[in-house]
């Protein structure tokens, strides 16, 4: 997939609304909103069936169009809804894209029950660590996998049954040792080659496997004896439709799940903020902000 360049990236965000179109009646110049991502047509089948998410045009803030690591961005209405109150405007701008698609994988695609067992790579990541909070949040138990100990503790802190580091732990005997030979219900994958045979083995019977990425490349191998032997099933996610986002802003806003924040860092040293994240060092998200409203 290609990039529009030049481009200015950035998905998720958070400031205050300066000026509305005229026929923009839901908000007004000086609310406090965050950022929705997803762009999409609004007129073909999908969209007009509450699958924003599936339509042809569906786009990315950042991705397929310029995003917001900017100090003014113009959206559309739907593209924003209000500011949780009790959240910062960093905490606010930290949570959008990972926790809808996180929300999408479990909820809508594979469809976690309580009781069930779900694993979890990238524990420190955005999108790991709003995963383990929504799985345990609907009462599954949860494992995790991170790449330091301080992600390990941190997966733990919210929420995780057990976690370890993939560097120094053998991951697919140390999840059979606690979920049994049966295996975990739901493995949530973004990572890619590097970790999907460990991902097939430790499924279940009647497992489902969901990933959203491919962090370490775009090529796996199935053997579909055990996929309909075992009757599991590969799902794939991209986004979340509009009521998924509501419904997973509802949980924000009761403080049912909170933004893992790493680090705040000031607009003008983006540069500084990008080659960070390159390191796999931050434990959750790595925020900009603009002079205001801050």
């Amino acid at each position: 997939m290609g990039f529009p360049l030049p481009l200015i990236l950035g998905s998720d965000g958070a400031g205050i609304v300066e000026s509305c179109g005229h026929k923009v009646s839901e908000f007004h110049p000086g609310d406090e909103v965050i950022v929705q991502p997803l762009t999409f047509c609004g007129i073909c089948d999908h969209c007009l069936n509450g699958m924003e998410n599936y339509c042809s045009e569906m786009g990315i803030l950042g991705k397929t169009m310029n995003g917001t690591q900017c100090e003014y961005v113009q959206l559309k209405s739907y593209q924003l809804r209000k500011k949780p109150p009790h959240l910062s405007f960093p905490d606010a701008a930290a949570f959008s894209l990972v926790t809808q698609t996180a929300y999408a994988m479990l909820v809508k695609r594979a469809k976690i029950k309580p009781g069930e067992t779900v694993f979890i790579w990238g524990a420190g990541s955005g999108v790991g660590s709003m995963a383990i909070q929504i799985a345990h949040y609907f009462g599954c138990t949860v494992y995790a996998a991170a790449g330091t100990d301080e992600k390990v503790n941190m997966a733990i802190k919210l929420g995780a049954e057990k976690a370890w580091n993939y560097k120094n732990t053998d991951i697919g005997s140390v999840v059979k040792e606690n979920a049994g030979r049966r295996g975990v219900d739901v493995v949530f994958e973004h990572v890619g080659p590097k970790t999907w045979d460990i991902s097939k083995k430790m499924l279940a019977t009647g497992g489902r496997l969901v990933t959203c990425g491919a962090t370490t490349g775009p090529d796996v191998s199935i053997d579909l004896r055990y996929l309909f032997m075992k009757q599991q099933s590969i799902l794939g996610s991209t986004m979340s439709n509009m009521q998924t986002f509501d419904d997973m802003l509802s949980l924000i806003n009761e403080d049912v799940i909170h933004p893992v924040v790493d680090r705040v860092v000031p607009m003008e040293e983006v540069k500084n903020a990008h080659e960070y994240i390159e390191t796999s060092g931050p434990v959750g998200k790595v925020v900009l902000v603009n002079e205001k409203p801050w």
